[in-house]
């Protein structure tokens, strides 16, 4: 039972952490259309930077926190301004073809910048881990849990209650309609790929203590943000944030009582399966974003 508790405790953690990545990636894809393969890449970003602020040049983790939030937001509207939105891309094959690009860029870049020899940050809360009940669990890992959620939180409610949140609710269901309404959709699909980035920069800041940073850590990921975003219906928030914890939950457990060689081939087994029986996806919306 103990182990059980503690397999529990980890994939919350990493859950609400693939829950970020899910969402920022079904947002863009839901409103925008676009198929952002350097999703992954946003959140080697966000790792990169708490790296390189706090491991070298000494500043606040927490602080960190915020500015690699700033700076993922900041390079992702720069994207869609200059990538996507200045040259009026319409058809989907050549959109992938600039989010490739942009990937493969990114990523030599900081193979470039850092090398490639994986890098480690220093976790603000020490090495000890707390005990409890029979579980152990590293108070990094706990805050990781803690900030995740309350970000997942602040984001349903700015979807949910806010001015922008409907009217990036309106431009998902009819983009034609929201702008007959007044709303401007240029500013909105700028704001959607800026947020989506931002989470992702966000995601790697909160695991760059917890795992090591390197230039590949992107890849993974991204193709764990893909198998979140089929695994709860394109265009499902609230798909994406459950589909997080599902993937989560189904790689721990399996990794625990089965195999941890195969820890991340669990998940994408899955994906499988609901691709042959639910090819739309646990919790898919035609409806809306939410």
């Amino acid at each position: 039972m103990e182990q059980f508790f503690q397999h529990t405790a980890n994939g919350m953690v990493m859950g609400s952490t693939y829950a970020l990545l899910g969402i920022g990636l079904t947002l863009i894809f839901g409103i925008m259309k676009v198929v952002n393969f350097a999703h992954g890449e946003f959140y080697a970003l966000g790792a990169y930077v708490t790296y390189g602020f706090v491991s070298l040049m000494g500043l606040n983790f927490f602080g960190t926190l915020v500015l690699a939030g700033i700076i993922g937001f900041a390079f992702g509207a720069l994207v869609e301004f200059f990538l996507l939105r200045r040259r009026k891309l319409e058809a989907m094959d050549e959109i992938m073809l600039i989010m490739i690009a942009l990937m493969l860029i990114m990523q030599n870049t900081e193979l470039w910048l850092w090398g490639g020899v994986a890098k480690a940050v220093q976790s603000p809360f020490g090495t000890q881990s707390l005990q409890w009940a029979g579980v152990s669990i590293s108070p990094i890992r706990i805050f990781v849990l803690c900030t995740a959620i309350f970000l997942l939180v602040v984001f349903y409610f700015m979807i949910e209650k806010s001015r922008i949140g409907l009217a990036m609710r309106s431009t998902f269901q009819d983009k034609d309609a929201a702008k007959i309404v007044g709303v401007n959709v240029s500013r909105i699909y700028m704001f959607t790929f800026a947020l989506g980035s931002s989470m992702a920069s966000v995601a790697g800041a909160l695991l760059a203590p917890v795992f090591v940073v390197s230039p590949t850590m992107g890849d993974l990921v991204n193709l764990k943000a893909f198998a979140i975003v089929i695994l709860g219906g394109l265009g499902s928030i609230s798909g994406a944030a459950i589909g997080g914890f599902v993937l989560a939950f189904v790689e721990e457990f399996g990794a625990g009582y089965i195999s941890t060689a195969y820890r991340d081939a669990f998940g994408f087994l899955i994906i499988l399966a609901i691709m042959v029986l639910r090819p739309q996806g646990l919790f898919a919306t035609k409806q809306r974003v939410g």
